[in-house]
């Protein structure tokens, strides 16, 4: 049965070898020293930006205002690995989050520079501008104005 080893073992060099040859060209096409890009993750249209600090959990504070997390909430770090809100404790941390249906705090990413650089609505944005630029008033009705003189609307 020496004979079944003697024919064997030069052939697996060889597969060994050739196997380790067909890493090389994918090193090659690496650069050590380029900056390692971090990736931008999708996040829910849903989403708000928002600055966390955990005080003491479950009890954070996004963007100044005392919030509350949800009891099955999920706090993703830049890696996207899911972390707890114990090491998290006393730091802000500029984050993307997702309420659920009672209002309370539910999905939590924290971003990477580059995420963080990405535009999005939070809690400190304002959706409605009510106010004018002309800064005339409005005419104002006392009840007594006669028909004639009330402001005409053009159709």
């Amino acid at each position: 049965m020496n004979r079944c080893k003697t024919r064997l073992t030069p052939f697996l060099v060889a597969l060994g070898a050739c196997a380790g040859l067909l890493g090389l060209p994918a090193l090659a096409q690496t650069d050590p020293e380029a900056p390692a890009k971090p990736n931008v993750r999708q996040f829910p249209a849903k989403a708000l930006r928002g600055e966390m600090v955990v005080l003491a959990p479950p009890v954070i504070a996004m963007d100044g205002k005392q919030e509350r997390l949800s009891v099955s909430a999920r706090i993703r770090d830049v890696n996207n690995n899911f972390v707890l809100s114990n090491p998290l404790l006393n730091q802000k941390l500029v984050v993307n989050y997702v309420r659920n249906a009672a209002g309370e705090v539910q999905d939590i990413w924290v971003l990477n520079a580059e995420e963080a650089k990405e535009k999005r609505a939070g809690n400190g944005d304002t959706f409605f501008n009510f106010t004018t630029s002309s800064g005339t008033t409005a005419p104002v009705d006392n009840g007594k104005t006669p028909y004639h003189q009330l402001p005409a609307y053009k159709q």
